[in-house]
């Protein structure tokens, strides 16, 4: 779909899940157009990891829809899977496996020609530097090379849209700065949805910023209007995710 001139690559529109009388997310509704980076922020629990599951397939909405790429996610499952690269929180993985035989699995998976998959193995190893495990055992491996095999996972059939869900987590200083710095590179060209609620992941990668609280998007501007009227974004973060809390315990 094309709005205002621009290829819309993520399309959320009222999206609600419930767990009985409890609303893990209301009526969720954004857009987000081709090659821009979008911070999905929030504090834990708001509801963040329930609306990238919808978007990709993993769980279906109580009302809503949502389309990638323009196929809807439900009545063109499969379509909407090839633009999509997922990375999970804490996503399982196939720890007998190496990081080497775990991706030579998904990209025969995928379908992927075998001269494309070696070219696109190269790549990943590099980018998310895993050529020291290529061929260690994943149970033996780190939280962090754990993250990293996640992220390679996500890249391997070179998606147009990618949707991370904390990508740094478990990661160390310098690694954090690696994956910044690829997403930043990633970005010139593909769309990305980057779940997280570390603010300075927000100013080092994102131009966009979509605040969820407690189920229900609070903010949806760039990074001046997360930084609010105290130009200061911990602050005003505080206070928009305090508010409805508040609200609610003085009815």
């Amino acid at each position: 779909m094309t709005k205002n001139g621009k290829d819309l690559m993520i399309e959320a529109h009222g999206l609600c899940k419930y767990y009985g009388q409890f609303a893990a997310i209301d009526n969720v509704t954004f857009e987000i157009p081709r090659g821009q980076v979008t911070a999905f922020l929030g504090p834990n629990g708001a509801g963040k990891s329930t609306s990238m599951k919808i978007l990709t397939g993993f769980l279906s909405p109580t009302h809503g829809s949502a389309k990638i790429g323009g196929f809807d996610v439900y009545a063109d499952r499969i379509e909407a899977a090839k633009l999509i690269g997922y990375l999970p929180e804490n996503g399982p993985l196939y720890l007998e496996m190496t990081p080497n035989s775990l991706l030579q699995y998904f990209g025969a998976a995928r379908g992927m020609e075998s001269q494309l998959l070696k070219k696109r193995l190269d790549y990943v190893a590099q980018k998310c530097s895993l050529t020291s495990v290529w061929g260690k055992p994943i149970s033996k491996l780190s939280r962090g090379f754990r993250q990293r095999v996640g992220m390679a996972q996500a890249l391997l059939h070179d998606p147009q849209i990618l949707i991370l869900d904390e990508p740094t987590s478990g990661l160390d200083p310098n690694q954090v700065h690696d994956v910044r710095e690829l997403i930043l590179e990633l970005g010139r060209n593909k769309t990305i949805l980057l779940s997280t609620h570390i603010l300075q992941e927000v100013r080092a990668v994102a131009s966009r910023v979509i605040l969820i609280n407690e189920g229900r998007i609070v903010l949806d501007g760039g990074i001046a209007d997360m930084e609010g009227p105290e130009h200061d974004m911990d602050e005003h973060f505080r206070k928009l995710t305090r508010r409805r809390s508040s609200e609610t315990a003085a009815t």
